[in-house]
């Protein structure tokens, strides 16, 4: 089933993500993962590259596991950032052919210096490669979006306008970057709405689990911390088991407000940690019952209308 259409049955979607283990590892780590995760009943699950869009053969591999052999819906990331279009089209074709109906479009970040990947000169953003989707096949169609703004747009107003233009283009849903503020999140919807931008969101959730994990996270996304956050990791950044717990207990603690304010899916970055899903999916299960009931009597009465 098509993501969009997911979202249709009025109900807050739960999806996971995770990525291919590296080269030299054996692939068989990451089907233990999602047999620790299947029985949680997500929605879908994402399978995205390795550092620096490297593992796309895995991807590709992996999704076609998740759909064909777990039977759990599975969104392929995409990036072009470094490819040809030859290689995007290849690409498509295997996910076409493994079944695999949803992708993740995004540009990808931008190769480092000196680095073997050059930058493509076929594609610039996004939605280049959201139009080559449209063409080659019949795609559920997410894409990426900052509450906090993109690192590369200096500009707010201009930022929610490239969105517009990525929405326009062809796009189903959403999914955020990682944040760590709700406010900020509620914020963004509501610039999202005055932009008529009205396809569904999922918030990106990634508990934090180390010290060292943040800094890279900030370097990546530019996200901001929270005093509220800023004191838990400077209370425990020096006992990893303390932080790990906090961590999960802080995003615990911002889906439950999620959910609460009506988020259309909450998508959790799991960084290959079924231990860390699973007991943020066990503490939510009546929660996600209870919303999705009101979502669902929400919807019936305004169809009496």
């Amino acid at each position: 089933m098509k993501i969009k259409d997911l979202f249709r049955k009025n109900k807050t979607l739960l999806s996971f993500e995770i990525f291919p283990p590296k080269k030299d590892y054996p692939i068989d780590t990451i089907y233990h993962t999602i047999e620790e995760l299947k029985d949680l009943e997500p929605d879908y699950i994402s399978v995205t590259y390795g550092a620096g869009g490297t593992s796309r053969d895995r991807t590709v591999e992996i999704a076609s596991k998740i759909k064909n052999e777990y039977h759990i819906e599975a969104l392929a990331h995409l990036t072009c950032i470094s490819s040809t279009s030859k290689e995007i089209d290849n690409i498509i074709g295997s996910l076409r052919d493994n079944n695999i109906t949803n992708i993740l479009a995004l540009r990808g970040d931008m190769p480092e210096s000196g680095g073997d990947d050059a930058v493509s000169e076929e594609y610039t953003y996004a939605r280049d490669l959201i139009d080559q989707i449209n063409k080659k096949g019949n795609f559920s169609i997410g894409a990426a979006c900052y509450p906090e703004g993109h690192m590369e747009c200096s500009n707010r107003i201009q930022d929610i306008k490239y969105l517009k233009e990525k929405v326009n283009s062809g796009v189903d849903f959403l999914i955020t970057q990682l944040f760590f503020d709700n406010e900020l999140f509620y914020r963004f919807m509501e610039e999202l709405e005055l932009a008529g931008i009205d396809v569904p969101v999922s918030a990106g959730i990634m508990p934090v689990l180390n010290a060292k994990q943040i800094l890279r996270i900030q370097k990546l996304s530019g996200c901001s911390i929270p005093p509220k956050f800023k004191r838990m990791l400077d209370k425990y950044e020096h006992n990893p088991e303390a932080l790990k717990e906090a961590g999960q207990a802080y995003a615990l603690e911002q889906i439950i407000d999620l959910m609460a304010w009506g988020i259309d899916g909450i998508h959790l970055y799991t960084m290959n940690k079924s231990e860390t899903a699973r007991k943020i999916a066990e503490n939510i299960k009546t929660i996600r019952k209870i919303s999705n009931k009101n979502k669902i009597e929400t919807m019936g009465d305004r169809n009496e209308y």
